[in-house]
């Protein structure tokens, strides 16, 4: 018995010493993270991994180590060289295998640089600006716009505007990638149910159990598999077999005769889109809106409605240019939609990659390859108070400054950067600002007296919504 003890103290001593050792044990962090990643894991399906890892990152300073072999980083050089090196940073890791569509690799899914690189290059040209402010995608997003505050005003007195906006982002995407086939789920009540199957879901813990238990996967019980999607995953295979879609839509480029895709890789990488333009539109003009309805926040929304009645009239240009020329010519607009960004970005938790072979220096620390590496927007936009004094009050004013202006957009981290950064940026942002020129050059919006639900950022597996999910505002003609 006495050598059993003897046994197993050597082995733990030789464990601990070479826990203590290794090249990550350097990094500043909490004792326990040298030893074990299960404080990480039960943090993230308790919905509180983002929050843990802030508090981690105020505590410690811009680099910290989160587990045994995890690290998270909160500097612009530690974004450039994760994200951005080489043109496109570090392998993303296993985690994002979660995101295949049909049980194919998608853009995003895509784990190696290359593999990502060769996909990237088939759909990049539909989402450069000059595409996507095309007559007929403008116009269509402007249609969707009106539709919406058609819902909103149509209400005697307080109305959810999450569910319009997620409509108002679906029938936007949709048109951009499947015209003449988009939805219209503002108008219409079979549309309306695939936002429903797309929206009201938690996708967290199911997914996360797929991930850390994907060997027992086939075996769980229906009530622990991810919700599926049978009206979506309907609509979109019928739509990537469209025979004559518009030239500009994305299946348009994707489903060409000479194209390297196949109908299941056009369908899984169209749903992808769908699924991700949602998220990043729907909920980011949620939060924002919330925030300009704020009555300590009203002085904002009146310098936005000033902008917007001054520059009416650059609204009537036609073409890809006139159309850039007069959202250019919105600085006020921007900032608003970028300290919206900056509160509450659509994905704010971390973006995991491994360290790639032959280990890296990051922030002075080196680590070894296979080593996880990332940068979470959340902490980005608020660790570094002279960048971003007050960081946790909403401020649009802060992006009119001159002073430090190039930190802050250096440090504008919501659709991440380098050559795989958010693919929809530009389309999003065109969306965001339609709408919200529609809605704030007309009418004034303020928090409904009946509003009880919560908006704190309630994390999802990859993205981030109100936990309530409603957000009533009433709308009022100026």
């Amino acid at each position: 018995m006495l050598t059993l003890w003897l046994v197993s103290a050597f082995i733990l001593t030789i464990f601990f010493v070479q826990r203590l050792r290794a090249p990550i044990a350097k990094l500043p962090g909490p004792w326990y993270t040298n030893f074990t990643g299960l404080i990480l894991i039960y943090q993230e399906f308790s919905s509180n991994k983002r929050l843990y890892i802030h508090k981690l990152h105020l505590k410690y300073g811009s680099a910290v180590r989160i587990a045994p072999n995890e690290a998270s980083f909160a500097s612009l050089d530690a974004i450039r060289e994760i994200y951005a090196s080489g043109g496109s940073g570090y392998d993303k890791t296993e985690l994002y295998d979660l995101f295949r569509q049909f049980g194919i690799k998608t853009m995003f899914s895509t784990l190696e640089k290359y593999d990502h690189s060769q996909r990237k290059r088939e759909l990049a040209d539909r989402y450069a600006m000059t595409n996507i402010l095309r007559d007929e995608h403008v116009s269509a997003i402007k249609d969707r716009a009106r539709a919406f505050v058609s819902r909103c005003v149509a209400s005697a007195s307080s109305v959810d505007v999450y569910v319009w906006l997620h409509c108002f982002a679906l029938d936007g995407v949709t048109n951009f990638m499947f015209s003449p086939g988009g939805l219209r789920s503002l108008d219409s009540d079979k549309d309306f149910a695939i936002m429903e199957e797309l929206t009201y879901h938690q996708s967290l813990q199911k997914n996360l159990l797929q991930y850390y238990f994907s060997g027992l996967a086939p075996y769980f019980p229906e009530c622990l598999i991810p919700r599926r999607s049978p009206i979506t995953n309907e609509y979109v295979l019928k739509m990537a077999a469209q025979q004559s879609p518009a030239p500009h839509s994305l299946v348009g480029k994707l489903a060409r005769k000479d194209s390297p895709l196949n109908h299941a890789q056009v369908a899984a990488e169209c749903k992808d889109h769908m699924a991700a333009g949602i998220d990043t539109t729907g909920d980011g003009l949620c939060f924002l809106m919330w925030e300009l309805s704020q009555p300590h926040n009203m002085v904002f929304q009146e310098k936005l409605h000033q902008e917007l009645r001054a520059t009416a009239s650059l609204d009537n240009g036609d073409g890809a240019a006139e159309q850039r020329t007069a959202l250019d010519r919105l600085p006020y607009l921007d900032a608003v939609v970028k300290e919206a960004l900056r509160c509450a970005p659509p994905i704010p938790m971390s973006f995991p990659r491994y360290v790639p072979s032959g280990g890296k220096s990051i922030e002075g620390y080196f680590l070894p390859e296979k080593t996880i590496v990332s940068c979470q927007p959340y902490t980005v936009h608020r660790l570094d108070t002279a960048v971003f004094p007050e960081a946790e009050k909403f401020n649009p004013d802060r992006w009119m400054e001159e002073n430090r202006a190039a930190e802050r957009n250096r440090l504008f981290f919501a659709f991440s950067t380098g050559g795989r950064g958010c693919t929809g940026r530009n389309l999003a942002m065109v969306e965001m600002k339609v709408l919200l020129r529609e809605v704030y050059r007309r009418f004034r919006t303020t928090v409904a007296p009946d509003m009880n639900a919560s908006m704190d950022i309630d994390d999802q597996i990859i993205s981030s919504r109100p936990k309530g999910q409603t957000c009533r505002l009433v709308f009022t003609e100026r």
